[in-house]
């Protein structure tokens, strides 16, 4: 394997060569699990089209009458209720935050919100929690590395493959649903709009718009949009806490811009400020430091280092996250890098939180859309603060993902 550090490095490889770097390589457990179909671990053709689709599908909701803003505006609602109901007192808030960003995804997926009670939504987002956590495991490294001595030990733990097909019975269910309902000139889902493409392919041969292809994108979907969402949020929630006078300040933006009024979109370019504590947000949280590999269609060379066809490439996020060329203070949590002198919300080109080029992530302006109407919301409604006596730790918790450890926080209502 070939590691890539620092933000020019990186660019250089994603975003110059991105054809030669936009392969996965074959990881036996997520091949195993994925069998290559879907979206994040597939190859070729397959890879391009359910990408194609992806993009065009979340294009269109975000399009069509404020569709998706609107959905993340009534989970906020929902979201500022269940903090309201712990009345100040202190509380694990991880539970709750990943089932209110799971919903946005079930609501784009399946067309409706489930309740948080829900059985089934509990369920989605215990199976894709816990999968996540073996996935980090250092057994699961092992087994990827050495995966004829290991496969013994990973099989005697079948609680990941368990876990999966769970998931994908409730997928293949809600498929067989949708079929039966499906209104071509009404299309309320992502899975109504993969089943439409499904019936214009009809004659090709060469089918991509199967029920399988199916099955394992929505996975990939439900996955990949509610942990790394969530993550994100739980730490902006935990350096809000950490760091009042910066939660001061993002409250008193929203008071000057949005008053008591319903926090939207629009109101984004109005809050440089705001912006630029998420975008800060998301690089000092750094929840995917390795991303996920690359692997090389053809030879290359990268600053002047020889890449040979086939290998596998790991892009430290990490490194150019904390990259001091363009972070003034890399360690320390401060939104100034995303503000000029007089205040005005800049962009960085090194923040590549969603990685770059042709395997960027495809939900990258939903998530940010997600981040900025969870997050004005709960600051407009509450004050974050550490429970009595208690000292909020920022060391990540190690795994997949890097999510904050384990905490109680306090959520104390605001005027």
């Amino acid at each position: 394997m070939v590691v890539l550090s620092g933000y020019e490095t990186v660019k250089d490889a994603l975003v110059n060569h991105a054809e030669v770097f936009a392969d996965r390589p074959h990881i036996p457990l997520f091949s195993e699990l994925t069998k290559e179909k879907g979206l994040l671990f597939s190859n070729g053709d397959i890879w391009r089209v359910m990408r194609r689709f992806t993009f065009s599908a979340l294009r269109d909701f975000r399009m069509g009458s404020k569709m998706i803003e609107d959905k993340i505006t009534e989970e906020c609602r929902c979201l500022v209720n269940t903090f309201k109901a712990y009345g100040g007192k202190p509380f694990e808030n991880s539970t709750v935050v990943t089932t209110a960003v799971a919903n946005i995804i079930v609501s784009i997926v399946l067309g409706n919100r489930l309740d948080y009670d829900d059985p089934t939504l509990c369920r989605l987002v215990t199976n894709i929690r816990e999968n996540i956590r073996i996935i980090g495991s250092p057994m699961v490294q092992l087994y990827n590395t050495f995966p004829s001595l290991f496969r013994l030990f990973l099989g005697s733990n079948k609680e990941i493959y368990t876990n999966l097909a769970e998931m994908q019975e409730f997928v293949t269910k809600t498929i067989t649903n949708q079929k039966k309902k499906l209104d071509v000139n009404d299309q309320r889902s992502l899975i109504d709009a993969f089943l439409v493409k499904q019936k214009e392919e009809k004659p090709n041969p060469k089918l991509h718009f199967t029920d399988v292809n199916l099955v394992f994108l929505v996975s990939d979907i439900f996955a990949a949009g509610m942990e790394s969402t969530s993550t994100v949020l739980r730490w902006g929630l935990l350096l809000m806490a950490k760091y009042p006078e910066i939660q001061k300040n993002v409250q008193n933006e929203i008071e000057r811009v949005i008053g008591s009024g319903e926090p939207c979109l629009m109101h984004r370019k109005q809050m440089p400020y705001t912006d630029a504590v998420i975008h800060e947000i998301l690089r000092f949280g750094n929840i995917a430091p390795t991303g996920v590999p690359h692997y090389t269609s053809q030879d290359v060379t990268i600053k002047e280092f020889f890449i040979p066809k086939g290998t596998s490439v790991m892009t430290l996020l990490y490194s150019v996250l904390k990259d001091k060329k363009y972070f003034e203070k890399p360690d320390e949590f401060y939104p100034q890098h995303f503000l000029d002198s007089d205040g005005n919300f800049v962009k960085n080109e090194a923040l590549l939180s969603f990685s770059a080029g042709k395997r960027s992530c495809v939900g990258e302006n939903l998530a940010k859309m997600k981040l900025f109407l969870f997050f004005t919301t709960l600051l407009q409604n509450f004050t974050f603060q550490a429970p009595p006596g208690a000292t909020l730790d920022l060391t990540g918790d190690a795994g997949f993902t890097i999510a904050p450890l384990k905490h109680e926080i306090c959520a104390i209502p605001r005027n």
